[in-house]
């Protein structure tokens, strides 16, 4: 299964950015191998100052020994080691009318013994969040059908169970108001007496496939959007909200730093121009103002396009 798995998220890799090279028609991704010193490693893809995609990072690492300190602590074990494996993407297009994307897809192992012979426990985590700057309520509706047709194949309650995940995962706290309109988050799926670890991976594996069906024909739609000074400068102070998150509630980035991951392509997540205004506010009525109120509750976008 762990090679397996290896082979999804460089197949996956692949394929995203070549799509997104494509969609670009300017920049292309640039390729960074790297190692871990306590084991395993990873490859980076950065795209950067392209004509429709300021920055972006798809990266893949596979990294494995023993448990540092902290994350013993976290899983209440005296000692262990561990391999994880997974795809992680964040992409931020330059207009404001195109939505921020994020998604990772990862496989976590972890055994008693130093030869790694043996797994004690193993999972699945994952998902993928959209974050929009002006909102057009199809592309969120569009964005969670992908994702709720793929969980129905494997499971009529793992939509619902995941989104609600998603919902509570990605909202800051400090501010009230969620990182964007949601998708699905899901981790530790082990194996039950309902799915077993195959379950697990054909699901895991289903999510990544479908994520440029979930993204691409919303860039299509928007990217030739108009848009001015004002509306890319409320873009950078939404874009201080996405840091905020990573930097203060991303459990992800807490694990990649705490596991001596390489901080370059952890922290590839951030925008590359953003803004913290003192006490910004935007003016009532006001497309600006439309986004905040539906950041403000979880909405199920599957019954709202069942009601129109």
């Amino acid at each position: 299964m762990k090679e397996r798995f290896i082979q999804f998220i460089y197949d996956l890799q692949d394929e995203i950015c070549t799509t997104l090279e494509g969609l670009d028609g300017k920049a292309q991704f640039r390729h960074d191998d790297w190692e871990r010193e306590g084991g395993g490693g990873g490859h980076t893809r950065v795209i950067e100052k392209g004509d429709l995609f300021e920055k972006g990072g798809v990266n893949v690492s596979t990294v494995y020994g023993e448990l540092p300190e902290l994350i013993r602590q976290r899983f209440d074990v005296e000692q262990g080691w561990f391999w994880a494996g997974g795809i992680s993407l964040v992409i931020h297009p330059q207009s404001p009318m195109v939505p921020t994307v994020h998604a990772n897809f990862r496989y976590f192992e972890l055994y008693d013994d130093q030869n790694m012979s043996e797994i004690r426990d193993q999972w699945f985590g994952g998902g993928a969040d959209l974050t929009p700057y002006y909102l057009w309520d199809e592309d969120a509706v569009h964005f969670h059908r992908v994702f709720k047709e793929v969980c129905d194949r494997h499971g009529d309650e793992l939509y619902p169970r995941f989104k609600k995940e998603c919902d509570e995962y990605f909202y800051n706290t400090h501010r009230g108001e969620a990182r964007g309109i949601g998708g699905l988050f899901f981790d530790y799926l082990r194996p039950s007496e309902n799915y077993s670890a195959e379950d697990w991976y054909a699901f895991t594996t289903d999510a990544g496939k479908v994520f440029l069906d979930s993204y691409v024909p919303i860039v299509k739609r928007r990217r030739d959007e108009p848009y001015n000074d004002k509306q890319r400068y409320f873009q950078e102070i939404r874009r201080g909200r996405y840091v905020e998150f990573n930097l203060i509630h991303d459990r992800g980035t807490l694990f990649g730093l705490k596991t001596d991951g390489r901080t370059e392509s952890i922290l590839m997540s951030l925008p590359p121009r953003v803004r913290w205004d003192y006490d910004f506010q935007v003016e009532e009525n006001s497309r600006e103002a439309y986004l905040l109120k539906r950041l403000k509750n979880p909405i199920d976008w599957i019954e709202f396009e069942n009601q129109k």
